[in-house]
């Protein structure tokens, strides 16, 4: 009787050492599986560095946990003359928005225009990099002020008329000031009256008579 107690208790023990490490697996494999709906492969930053971008700025970038497809981006941005700083900035706003970075190509190109990089960071704010940047390139080629695609890109934003970049552009051909320009753009004068505008200088209106007789909307 003894013996067979002593061979039930030994069998015991024994089944009890071998759950143990299935039991230590089983809770291994859960571990991983719940770490790794929090997991994220690591990005290549190596073209970061390798367009010259600086240590701290590509460390910066990884804290915000830039994508693949947004490290190429800013390798378009930073390539194209976007600054360290400018380029990290930017990514916060987008991330800000709840946005993945996409605008690299459309920064440099802007930069490529000749346009100033506190300009482009505004438009970064006023979330004016998407489709809507190629007009505002046009803008800055056609030699119209950062001030003026600035403000634009303000009513472009708050979803308010506003005369379009190639009207703007006619009517500087047409002689107007930049100053007139601007003003025209900030009371909001519609581009369906663009024809108005030019037809009245070309009847001879000075600039201060075109900003009475467009008031805007």
């Amino acid at each position: 009787m003894r013996r067979i107690l002593a061979n039930r208790a030994h069998r015991s023990d024994r089944s009890a050492s071998l759950r143990r490490p299935l039991l230590f697996l089983l809770l291994a494999a859960l571990a991983f599986l719940v770490s790794g709906c929090h997991f994220r492969p690591l990005v290549d930053t190596a073209p970061l560095d390798n367009v010259g971008m600086s240590y701290d700025a590509i460390e910066q970038l990884k804290a915000l946990d830039v994508t693949a497809l947004e490290v190429a981006q800013v390798v378009a941005a930073r390539r194209g003359g976007f600054p360290d700083a400018s380029c990290v900035e930017s990514v916060r706003i987008f991330h800000g928005r709840g946005q993945a970075f996409e605008a690299g190509d459309a920064v440099a190109g802007l930069l490529g225009a000749g346009m100033q990089v506190e300009t482009i960071l505004e438009l970064a704010r006023l979330d004016q990099l998407g489709l809507g940047a190629g007009e505002l390139q046009a803008m800055k080629l056609a030699a119209l002020p950062d001030t003026i695609i600035l403000e634009v890109a303000r009513h472009h934003a708050g979803g308010k008329l506003v005369l379009a970049g190639a009207s703007l552009a006619t009517l500087k051909n047409a002689g107007l000031r930049e100053s007139t320009l601007l003003e025209l753009a900030r009371r909001g004068v519609p581009d369906s009256q663009a024809d108005a505008v030019l037809s009245f200088r070309r009847h001879g209106a000075s600039d201060d008579q075109i900003l009475r007789r467009f008031a805007g909307s």
